[in-house]
């Protein structure tokens, strides 16, 4: 009986008693807290969103865990006596040393995780740094990667994140000249002309806020007619590549002449 009392009251002082109550503690908050970061942060509105905030929240719970786990170590370091006051000094300093000298590197990888959790860039988006104009390819924790028209890749660190212009946030408005022969009917070309938008937009290729404008202008050498395509910034070159097709198919089918230059040469003989 006095080794199991003494087994009880070693078991129950302040430091055996206590260290133990915290890692209970610590370890319940480090559960709850994930479950909440998981059920708040897990969103998106593709598999691939949805799988980068899995990683991104992955990270964010082992900080969590951490931190909470080092709070909980100097707790017990202070019920066996340790000063944690000049443990934690030590410690402050040591980081401000090493803030200072990653700073750079944190605020990229503040910036990766603020852009990806917030949604300001994706994957695929068409995005301008510099006058650099690309679609991203790549969403790192410490840069974004940018691959231009001609195949060239821009690596821009997250910390200027906020210079970037993103034209896919919003829908991309195409104005179209068609240059058309002044003996047309106006009546017949606003008809073929507002024909084929109508016929885009059933076919989903344009949106369906796209319109025939009108004339716009009397050139030397033919009639412009004037329309506005809306479309997704990522498809705009692909739709007015299909929209010109289309209205040259238009125009041959209803027999309108598109004007073109043409060259008059003289053999010597008297005009």
């Amino acid at each position: 009986m006095d080794f199991l009392t003494k087994v009880y009251e070693t078991f129950m002082t302040k430091r055996i008693l206590g260290s133990i109550i915290t890692l209970i503690i610590a370890v319940i908050l480090v559960s709850i807290i994930k479950s909440i970061i998981s059920k708040i942060l897990i969103t998106g509105r593709t598999q691939f969103e949805i799988k980068r905030r899995t990683t991104i929240i992955s990270l964010f719970q082992n900080i969590v865990k951490w931190i909470i786990y080092a709070i909980a170590i100097l707790i017990i370091l202070d019920f066996w006596g340790v000063d944690t006051r000049s443990l934690i000094a030590s410690l402050g300093i040591f980081g401000a040393v090493l803030g200072l000298a990653l700073q750079d590197t944190v605020k990229d990888f503040i910036g990766g995780i603020s852009l990806i959790l917030e949604n300001y860039l994706q994957v695929g988006d068409t995005v301008t740094y510099n006058n650099f104009t690309g679609e991203v390819i790549e969403l790192g924790l410490r840069t974004t990667k940018i691959e231009g028209f001609n195949g060239e890749v821009l690596v821009v660190a997250n910390r200027n994140i906020n210079t970037i212009i993103n034209a896919s946030q919003k829908k991309a408005h195409l104005l179209l000249e068609i240059d058309t022969a002044y003996e047309e009917k106006v009546a017949k070309v606003e008809k073929v002309l507002k024909g084929v938008i109508a016929d885009a937009i059933k076919d989903e290729i344009i949106l369906e806020d796209s319109a025939y404008l009108g004339v716009n202008e009397l050139s030397s050498s033919s009639v412009k007619y004037l329309i506005n395509i809306h479309c997704h910034q990522n498809n705009r070159y692909i739709v007015k590549r299909v929209m010109l097709e289309r209205i040259k198919l238009a125009y041959e089918k209803n027999n309108i002449k598109i004007p073109y230059n043409q060259i008059e040469v003289h053999h010597g003989q008297d005009i």
